[in-house]
């Protein structure tokens, strides 16, 4: 072949190659958000320690219940807290002495290293949503949710760029028996992404198989030496640790495995209806809570959890993106700081039906309030709807996506040279424009967050493509980010191994679905 054409073969393959590059299925996920940006603080010194006083008066005086669990409150005799049937009075500075083993941050490890996670400190780790019973999309509405819902989701978080984490109970599988969809549900976020996952906390035992088969995946030194499962464990509101719960933080503790302690507050009927009220209500159960996984096992890897919503008092139901609940997320972040813990709240929060505008509202204050709060710990980042009662397919893909305008939100302003734009200036001068210019050419690729969902095409443009609002364009990208999964390589080894293990363990024992 002549000079002339290698070089004509030669063009014509890089101009394929970045045509592919242009069609090519996109696996980039971005890092952990890393804060450039000021954490907003509305508690003055005064009032931060009038709820610490208070939260250990609360512990002191009227004492928290640690139900059905005699173990447990053996365990608290033995620390010096006064114990009455099931109630334990933990004595003024007490539980704030035991939390100081916990550490400030930690590493959760991803199968795929390049995937791990930094929780704590200056750290935002996003999630996605936990726990539904029902899914919804446009094809089939409103449904109980499916164990193919399920891996779905998780190929969506997969592929999510912004998401960082694969999270627990995306959805709750109800076509597999209750004694044994968390099996199914780690095995899919074992080998459908390989990315963070949380373990199953609805009972003691299955926080146990969460430990094997993670001993599997990882191999059991690993796991025995470092955190690779960060599981939510909910304290029953006001001021009781029940023995499921409890259990499960038990296994995963000795395990040296990371667990959210989150008081679960609607305020009004699970705490006050004022915001010191709450706070306070807040600090006294995750110091007790955090304070029993220290003494299981100090340095045990936890989170100061707090789940924040206030309630309609017309109807009852829960709303979602409200003043009063930013206030209390905002407090609470600052009470974490001064306890040293990492700090989980916030979430794609929305007490909406569809994914209109009431959620988006919703999900948009209460997204940036999270952010702004200093929240390490994401969950429900992502696809939560009706209250977190449904997980929404196209709710999914449009959160995730925003989640992207919190990165470059946490980036700050560069005041670099690039940043500060001089030459730009100089070179356009009066009068003209910087499309052109040769600082807008350096940087328009990556100058501006740029949504991969939302429309901004011209009105004859998108009435021509059918006049698609939204949801509609979300329903599309579902279909195309399931369609282009591609599952992350495992060794057959491990995937063969874990599937004996889900399988023997599903015959070990009957099907139970109540």
């Amino acid at each position: 072949m002549s000079e002339a054409g290698a070089e004509r073969r030669a063009r014509g393959g890089g101009g394929a190659a970045r045509r592919a590059a242009r069609t090519a299925v996109s696996m980039e996920t971005a890092r952990f958000i890393t804060r450039n940006i000021p954490n907003l603080e509305i508690l003055n010194e005064e009032a931060l320690q009038i709820i610490e006083w208070n939260a250990d008066t609360v512990l002191e005086e009227i004492g928290v219940n640690f139900v059905e669990n005699p173990a447990a409150l053996e365990v608290w005799r033995a620390a010096g807290a006064d114990v009455q049937g099931e109630r334990v009075r933990i004595p003024r500075g007490l539980a704030r002495q035991l939390c100081a083993t916990a550490p400030g941050q930690f590493t959760q490890h991803a199968r795929n290293p390049a995937r791990n996670v930094e929780i704590g400190g200056k750290s935002l780790v996003l999630a996605p949503v936990y726990g539904p019973p029902f899914v919804r999309d446009l094809a089939g509405g409103r449904r109980y949710a499916t164990m193919e819902d399920f891996r779905n989701f998780v190929k969506l978080g997969y592929m999510s760029k912004w998401l960082h984490h694969s999270g627990g109970t995306v959805c709750e599988p109800t076509d597999i028996a209750v004694n044994k969809r968390h099996l199914d549900m780690l095995l899919a976020h074992m080998t459908l992404s390989d990315k963070p996952y949380m373990g199953s906390v609805t009972e003691p035992v299955r926080a146990e198989d969460s430990v094997k088969m993670s001993e599997i995946l990882f191999g059991a030194d690993f796991v025995q030496q470092n955190t690779v499962m960060t599981s939510l464990i909910n304290i029953n509101s006001p001021l009781t640790f029940d023995a499921t719960m409890m259990g499960a933080l038990e296994v995963y503790a000795r395990a040296g495995q990371a667990c959210i302690i989150s008081p679960f507050i609607v305020g009004g009927a699970m705490a006050p209806v004022t915001v010191a009220g709450t706070l306070t209500q807040v600090l006294a159960e995750v110091l007790a809570g955090v304070a029993y996984s220290q003494l299981i096992r100090p340095g045990a890897p936890v989170i100061m959890g707090a789940f924040v919503t206030s309630i309609d008092m017309n109807s009852g139901a829960p709303t979602f993106g409200t003043p009063e609940a930013a206030h209390i997320t905002y407090g609470a972040g600052q009470l974490a700081r001064r306890m040293g813990l990492p700090y989980r709240s916030g979430g794609a929060f929305c007490g909406s039906k569809l994914p209109d505008a009431q959620a988006a509202y919703e999900t948009a204050n209460s997204l940036n309030m999270a952010l702004l709060a200093g929240v390490n710990f994401m969950l429900h980042a992502c696809g939560w709807l009706e209250g977190g009662l449904v997980a929404s397919f196209e709710k999914f893909v449009l959160d995730a996506d925003q989640l992207g305008t919190l990165h470059h939100l946490a980036q700050g302003v560069s005041m670099d040279d690039n940043g500060q734009a001089m030459d730009a200036l100089r070179e356009v001068g009066p009068g003209g424009h910087f499309l052109g210019c040769e600082h807008t050419q350096a940087n328009f690729k990556t100058a501006f967050w740029r949504s991969d969902v939302l429309d901004y095409k011209p009105f004859e443009t998108w009435e021509d493509e059918g006049a698609r609002d939204s949801a509609t364009l979300a329903a599309v990208r579902v279909e195309k980010q399931l369609r282009d999964y591609q599952p992350p390589a495992l060794d057959p080894g491990i995937t063969e191994a874990l599937e004996a293990y889900v399988a023997g363990r599903k015959a070990s024992e009957p099907d139970a679905f109540g």
